[in-house]
């Protein structure tokens, strides 16, 4: 007859469980037995301090002579009359009208100080040019005031004097001038193959118009502008 055997019987069953149970058992004595002190009481009993039986030193007292010096009075100095010496005569303090200066007499001091020129791609209010007035944006009166200077350096500068030079191919004329605080056009400087071009250039920049001159922080300022002129001979 063949032995039945209860499932719930067999010990094999819960092994892990019990392995883990025996394994922190383990550590737990373990643990406990490296955490284990003892003393030795005849030599604990040697290294104890006893207070009492210390000597007692006792502290010199020092004295100090605070008894402050005796201060010597001040000399007590009287200073002669001065009877000879002259008193200032004490100004008048009337106000004679005739020395009053008129407000329309006031003659305003010109400045000593040179306003720095400030240039165009950096001008908070650019220049105006004449047609470029009813734009509220920098931006777009810059746009607008550079291209209406292309449009009449490309009428007015006279590309057939390269060909009269002797000139070939793609030229390069850079032009440099400045829009003063009253809006004229002023120092005008221009670099060029040839100086009959030099000279073209700065003649046709001069005749730009007036413009409403450029402000930084609402104060009018010179204003340097720059321009390449280019032209092909044919």
């Amino acid at each position: 007859m063949k032995p039945k055997k209860n499932p719930k019987a067999d010990l094999r069953r819960n092994w892990v469980l019990f392995l883990q149970i025996g394994l922190i058992v383990t550590l737990f004595f373990t643990l406990q037995a490296f955490q284990w002190k003892t003393y030795d009481p005849a030599q604990a009993g040697k290294d104890v301090l006893n207070l009492d039986d210390l000597p007692q030193e006792e502290v010199p007292v020092t004295v100090y002579d605070q008894t402050p010096p005796p201060v010597e009075p001040p000399e007590i100095k009287i200073a002669p009359d001065d009877a000879d010496v002259e008193e200032d005569e004490i100004a008048s303090t009337e106000i004679n009208l005739d020395d009053i200066v008129e407000p329309e007499d006031i003659i305003d001091a010109e400045p000593d100080e040179d306003v720095e020129t400030v240039p165009f791609i950096f001008i908070e209010d650019v220049p105006l040019f004449p047609g470029c007035e009813d734009l509220d944006n920098n931006a777009d009166r810059k746009s607008c005031m550079s291209e209406k200077i292309s449009n009449f350096v490309g009428k007015e500068f006279d590309t057939r004097l390269g060909e009269k030079l002797g000139l070939t191919g793609i030229n390069l004329v850079t032009v440099l001038f400045v829009v003063n605080t009253q809006g004229e056009i002023e120092q005008v400087q221009a670099r060029a193959p040839h100086p009959k071009l030099e000279e073209e250039a700065k003649r046709v920049i001069s005749k730009l118009p007036r413009m409403k001159p450029g402000k930084q922080r609402g104060k009018a300022v010179p204003v340097s502008y720059a321009i390449p002129i280019r032209f092909k001979v044919q």
